[in-house]
């Protein structure tokens, strides 16, 4: 039946065609937001795939099959192939089929407990599946369990054992093989603590919950019992996940570990923890390179916990996840989960966990270690819908084309793809366009981002800006935040190293003169420096050098802010003259990419 209004085109190959132009266009991609990925953005038709990867993080945050195909038949223009609607079904159906529990007080002859769980199926199919793959039998144990509780006859029947200790590495291992588990086993509380929020904060501010942060909190903690109490909440920079973290913190009231990124995000946590919780400067720690403490609350860094003397060496600072009696992880910037702290994740399952992101994006195509490890997508908003209510700031995206000079065609023709990329981003001509929009847009407070230390340091001393990168000591870091805050700088120029977790909330342009090749969770995350809610637009600038890889790479890069609903203006750099008013005269409006 065709319904020839209706925006979206379900494809026999999983593929979902999303035509921009058509009515409820916006209202559909919203739709698809907790069950289908963005592939490609082009001008007119967006491509959605389903993957079993989404399907599972959506129907482990309550989001069934029925709900899915209720989705794709509201908003097809044409009759859903049945072959899709039975995929959706059967990966769907997937998640539940194995289940975690936790197996009765096991002793050894000398008596010491022996903690075991079970891995548990309702279908005869899957346990065979199981037994029979090599690497998952290397993991398990078939054993008998009728005395397991809250389990099926049939469940009963199909069960296999396992260390308590390897209950990360099967989760993880299965859903390589496409067997996502529900992990049903209690969670340990830890070491209580008594943690409220304030109604005013420290610095004197009304401070109040939104009920998105509440309601990320409510989908990560539930009812406390088995099943609940782990999991991921996506939240665009700017929407307060900090916030998020400390509301969990709050309910738990239980010792908190918390992992960032940077010394500089390690700051600007335990500045917030004093500024909105009752916590005290005795109860928060600092763990880093700097400053190795263990408080009730502890606020380390990735980098820390993954330095070992050396290559083949053990990691030291591991030990820093099982003292304290922690009954909480909170993982910031979870999608720069370093590969190290996977292996720990996987070791400590029996502790409450949250990882926090604005994408889940993984250019490595680890996502799947974050579902089985940190735990599903419990809760996700388009970043859209909190512009609207005026949560963040409204942004414009605006991609700048220019030409590479004569003089460097030639080496680029004869490049290596590598190098090819590097003589594309610094193209000299940037310089001038960065120079041109500090001058136009004075009054803005402005972040200048690129990956190539040679070029930004060109750029400071044309401005006579200061530059943080990945040398510049901490303290500095902090004190030149701290100066674009509060107005005595308007201009900063940053690497790759203010990717993440800052919090600059008067920031109110970028300019991003180069990036890490396609890296679209580092698009998201560089949009996310300026999209702290205040009165103006916030403006986004790419500069990418015209018939080039950087235009590809660009291209890629851009994918999942137009999943969000971001279109990219495109201006072509003649000269100084083409930047006029950033009217329709001058770019091609609301081109989306």
């Amino acid at each position: 039946m065709l319904r020839s209004d209706n925006p979206l085109i379900v494809q026999s190959d999983r593929t979902l065609l999303l035509d921009v132009h058509a009515p409820r266009a916006e209202e559909c991609r919203n739709a698809l937001i907790p069950f289908a990925e963005l592939q490609s953005s082009p001008e007119h038709l967006h491509t959605y795939r389903l993957s079993p990867l989404s399907l599972w993080n959506a129907t482990s945050a309550g989001f069934n099959a029925e709900e899915a195909l209720k989705v794709l038949k509201e908003y097809a223009r044409y009759d859903i192939p049945q072959a899709v609607g039975i995929w959706v079904k059967e990966t769907a159906e997937k998640f539940g089929k194995l289940r975690l529990i936790q197996a009765p007080s096991h002793f050894t002859e000398d008596g010491k407990e022996e903690p075991y769980l079970y891995l548990v199926s309702s279908s005869p199919y899957v346990y065979k599946e199981i037994s029979a793959n090599p690497q998952i039998k290397k993991l398990l144990s078939v054993c008998e369990c009728q005395n397991a509780e809250n389990t099926t006859e049939e469940e009963k029947k199909y069960c296999f054992s396992l260390p308590l200790t390897d209950r990360g590495t099967v989760k993880q291992t299965l859903l390589q093989y496409g067997w996502p588990v529900k992990d049903d086993v209690p969670l340990k509380d830890g070491e209580p603590l008594e943690i409220s929020l304030r109604e005013t904060s420290l610095s004197g501010k009304p401070f109040k919950v939104r009920d998105y942060q509440k309601a990320s909190a409510d989908a990560l903690i539930g009812d406390k019992g088995p099943g609940t109490g782990f999991g991921t909440i996506v939240l665009p920079c700017g929407a307060g996940k900090t916030i998020v973290g400390m509301e969990i913190m709050s309910r738990l009231k239980t010792n908190t570990l918390i992992v960032t990124t940077n010394i500089s995000a390690v700051h600007q946590w335990m500045e917030e923890l004093l500024d909105k919780t009752n916590l005290t400067e005795n109860e928060i720690a600092e763990y880093t390179g700097e400053n190795k403490q263990i408080k009730p609350v502890t606020v380390a860094t990735y980098q820390v916990l993954t330095w070992r003397p050396n290559k083949t060496g053990p990691y030291p600072h591991f030990d820093l996840f099982r003292k304290n009696n922690w009954g909480l992880i909170i993982y910031d910037e979870v999608h720069m989960l370093p590969a190290p702290v996977f292996r720990i994740a996987a070791e400590i399952q029996a502790i409450r966990r949250v990882g926090l992101t604005a994408t889940l994006v993984r250019e490595d195509g680890y996502e799947g270690h974050v579902f089985s490890l940190v735990g599903p997508k419990r809760y996700d908003v388009p970043w859209k819908e909190l512009e609207r209510d005026k949560w963040i700031s409204t942004a414009e995206c605006i991609e700048v084309r220019l030409n590479l000079p004569e003089e460097k065609k030639i080496d680029y023709a004869v490049a290596e793809q590598r190098a090819k990329h590097r003589l594309a981003s610094e193209n000299p001509l940037k310089e001038r366009i960065v120079k041109e929009l500090v001058e136009k847009f004075s009054e803005d407070k402005i972040l200048i981002i690129g990956q190539y230390i040679q070029q930004l340091n060109g750029i400071a001393k044309m401005l006579n800006a200061p530059i943080i990168t990945g040398k510049t000591p901490n303290s500095e870091r902090d004190k030149l935040y701290a100066s674009l805050k509060n107005g005595d700088i308007n201009v900063l120029v940053v690497s790759k190293v203010a990717n993440f977790a800052i919090d600059l909330p008067d920031a109110s342009m970028a300019i991003q003169v180069s990036g890490t090749f396609g890296s679209r969770q580092e698009e998201a995350q560089r949009l996310g420096r300026i999209l702290r809610p205040k009165e103006k637009t916030s403006r986004f600038f790419t500069l990418i050098t015209r018939n080039t890889v950087e235009e590809d790479f660009g291209s890629n890069r851009q994918k999942f802010l137009a999943e969000q609903g971001y279109t990219y203006k495109i201006i072509r750099y003649e000269n100084k003259e083409s930047f006029g008013l950033l009217d329709e005269q001058n770019c091609i409006s609301g081109e989306t990419l």
